[in-house]
């Protein structure tokens, strides 16, 4: 069996499998640390359990921002905590694959690199974060066969047409789960004058969160949140329906809707076929919002599949990714361009 580490170093959260198989390690991307010293208290589950709710002087951070890393030393820290988690100290480090974006700057590449390095693993590899997810979700990308990958992460939507293993075209936007949920505080709080924290907006997206009202599973479902009321300073608590969260999301779903549009236009017509056929392969956290696949089909005409695994498809297939680069020097020409 492969101990390949894959590692899906999300905004929101970190997914780390190995051999693509098993999926040991699954935190959120948080890391808690004090202000007067920068002593950290704690990583992932952890510390997400106090954001909001911490004293002065624990602040609790997100080291990656939109996709990419904005705090390098406390992502290299929270890197070797998660890795040293999931397999333990090993003398004979296992081969370590990272996701990144598909527009990743190569500064922000080089970010990425070196916080691998730093956490102890020489020549780490990274795999483009669509390509991951058709090999997790079980594509075989070496055909000469079209297959678009829509990936909704945490920090960013990755769009993708994958053929011969190549990105015939793609587009990665900043718009994602983390989007979701700004929306949604924006939209309460426009609303109904109430102000209330992110981890309240996550919950309303995940348990009332629909792009399609009417479908008979929100028929009678609503969530009584409490917040800050912004009139009088004071908690108020307010409800919130499955409409509300449609009509707060109507902004960045059309932002994904334009990408994926987008992307298609620059396909080329002979892959058009093969899209149609294929469907789009929807994966990541925000593939499980309710009915955004029936959005989606519905504005581009194309049907919609979701894998079993969609939130673990890029760590799986991170972790999967060697068997296509070590076959041959014909399959490393191949894929060198995404495993580096």
């Amino acid at each position: 069996m492969s101990r390949d580490i894959g590692i899906d170093l999300g905004t929101s959260n970190v997914l780390v499998s190995i051999g693509g198989k098993s999926i040991p390690v699954k935190e959120p991307s948080v890391v808690a640390v004090r202000k007067d010293t920068g002593e950290i208290v704690c990583f992932g589950e952890d510390a997400q359990k106090i954001l909001g709710r911490a004293p002065a002087n624990i602040h609790v951070v997100k080291p990656l921002q939109d996709g990419v890393i904005s705090q390098y030393g406390l992502t290299v820290k929270m890197l070797q905590y998660f890795l040293r988690k999931a397999i333990g100290t090993q003398i004979i480090k296992p081969r370590i694959f990272i996701c990144i974006p598909g527009d990743i700057t190569e500064v922000e590449e080089k970010a990425v690199y070196d916080a691998a390095t730093g956490a102890g693993y020489t020549r780490p590899m990274l795999i483009s974060e669509p390509v991951a997810a058709a090999i997790g979700a079980g594509v075989d990308i070496s055909k000469p066969t079209g297959n678009m990958v829509v990936d909704i992460g945490g920090g960013t939507t990755d769009v993708a047409v994958i053929s011969l293993g190549g990105v015939i075209a793609s587009k990665s936007i900043k718009v994602a789960g983390d989007k979701f949920d700004e929306a949604i505080v924006r939209y309460i709080r426009n609303v109904h004058n109430v102000l209330i924290g992110e981890r309240t907006a996550e919950r309303l997206k995940c348990t009332i969160g629909t792009l399609v009202p009417s479908d008979p599973r929100f028929a009678d479902k609503y969530m009584d949140v409490t917040g800050r009321c912004l009139a009088r300073g004071l908690p108020k608590s307010v409800r919130v329906y499955p409409a509300d969260i449609k009509n707060a999301l109507t902004d960045p779903i059309n932002q994904i809707l334009d990408a994926i549009t987008e992307v298609i236009d620059n396909t080329p017509p002979e892959l058009d076929g093969d899209i149609v056929n294929n469907g789009i392969l929807l994966t990541g956290g925000g593939s499980m919002l309710a009915g955004l696949s029936e959005v989606i089909t519905s504005c581009i005409g194309v049907r919609v599949r979701i894998p079993p695994n969609a939130e673990q498809c890029v760590a799986i297939g991170a972790g999967r990714a060697m068997r296509f680069f070590s076959e041959g020097p014909a399959e490393r020409a191949l894929y060198g361009k995404y495993l580096r």
